[in-house]
């Protein structure tokens, strides 16, 4: 093998490891060159492109379509990362493009280069800092609001409790001033989740096997749903180790989001619960080593989620429980936030909902 082939070895080697999908077309349109991170983005086979017209797989991606013509005829760089989606089956995938002219030594085009790059997860971590800004901003107003309605509270429920003392026991009014009480101690209920949604918390960081966690957060709703046609699989993965986090707040997590999983089902479903370590995040602070991260799920296969729901359910107060607050899940993306993890959604109506909970793989 001569060295010029082996240098064309050696460039299609490193092309193939790239992350970002590259295409090369050449003068007449056609597709001479395309590596597997262009097959994942576009879901078309190098085989399939290879010496076939670009247009002709990617007619309907029209953006596409006039970079590549307006760099081959100019010799222009040009970039697109907000208006591009490529839809595969039912998926749409965001994507950033560039393309460039090919040239050859001598300044001669012989081709453009088009290199695209999948921005599903960078549009999930900007969904999570606006979800992280909008719990910040309710927050503060949630701290000083619960202060001042703890008080009047108090003496609300202070004062019902002697008038029933004073009411004599076969007394009609005594059932009201006992409904007076059990509201109070709901609305305070509700003050309390508030205070924890808005108030800076230490994490009592300790070595956490979550799979015990899991394990034992299952067992209690299974022995909860007894007499019910729910089933629960676990699917973890034994290379994870224990990570460092706060047990308990980890556990409030995973046993708010097991039993909405069980609510979800209602009489009859399946929960599964899975841990497994993931590649394509990973997170990284000042001073510190990039962490993997491990994604725990939490799925059901109950009515799923509208749409229009999927953009609230964060939200505090946005509730679709008759005596929900709405500050369960606000919470639980609290707790994965100062985990320095993120916490996402994905539902279909009609086949089911999973909650995935990714926390940094610290030892």
């Amino acid at each position: 093998m001569n060295s010029e082939s082996t240098n064309e070895a050696f460039l299609a080697t490193i092309i193939d490891s790239v992350g970002d999908g590259v295409i090369v077309i050449d003068l007449e349109g056609r597709v001479t060159l395309m590596n597997p991170a262009a097959e994942e983005i576009i879901a078309i086979s190098r085989r399939q492109a290879l010496g076939h017209p670009f247009a002709a797989f990617l007619g309907s991606q029209g953006i596409l379509l006039e970079m590549v013509a307006k760099t081959a005829a100019t010799g222009m760089t040009i970039s697109d990362n907000e208006n591009i989606v490529i839809r595969k089956a039912k998926q749409l995938t965001p994507v950033a493009a560039t393309t460039f002219p090919l040239l050859r030594q001598n300044g001669e085009p012989i081709g453009t280069i088009l290199m695209l790059r999948d921005l599903t997860n960078i549009r999930e971590l900007e969904d999570a800092v606006r979800h992280a800004d909008r719990l910040s901003t309710l927050g503060t107003l949630a701290a000083g609001l619960a202060h001042e309605i703890k008080n009047p509270l108090g003496g609300i429920k202070g004062a019902a409790q002697l008038l029933e003392m004073e009411l004599p026991l076969e007394s009609e009014l005594r059932d009201n001033v006992r409904v007076v009480v059990r509201e109070v101690d709901r609305v305070n209920r509700i003050v309390e989740e508030l205070l924890a949604l808005s108030s800076p918390r230490k994490l009592q960081l300790t070595k956490v096997n979550l799979h015990k966690v899991l394990g034992d957060i299952v067992t209690l709703r299974k022995r909860a749903t007894e007499g019910k046609s729910v089933t629960f699989q676990q699917q973890f993965d034994p290379s994870i180790p224990p990570i460092l986090a706060d047990e308990g707040l980890l556990t409030q997590l995973f046993l708010n989001l097991i039993k909405n999983a069980v609510e979800a089902v209602d009489e009859r479903g399946t929960i599964r619960v899975a841990s497994r370590v993931i590649s394509d995040y990973s997170m990284t602070q000042k001073g510190e080593r990039r962490s993997r991260m491990v994604a725990i799920d939490v799925c059901d296969d109950g009515p799923g989620i509208p749409k229009e729901q999927l953009e609230q359910l964060f939200t505090p107060f946005f509730t679709t429980k008759a005596k929900g607050t709405g500050l369960g899940l606000a919470i639980c993306q609290k707790i994965v936030t100062e985990h320095r993890g993120m916490l996402k959604v994905e539902s279909d109506p009609g086949t089911g909902t999973t909650f995935t909970v990714m926390l940094p793989l610290i030892q």
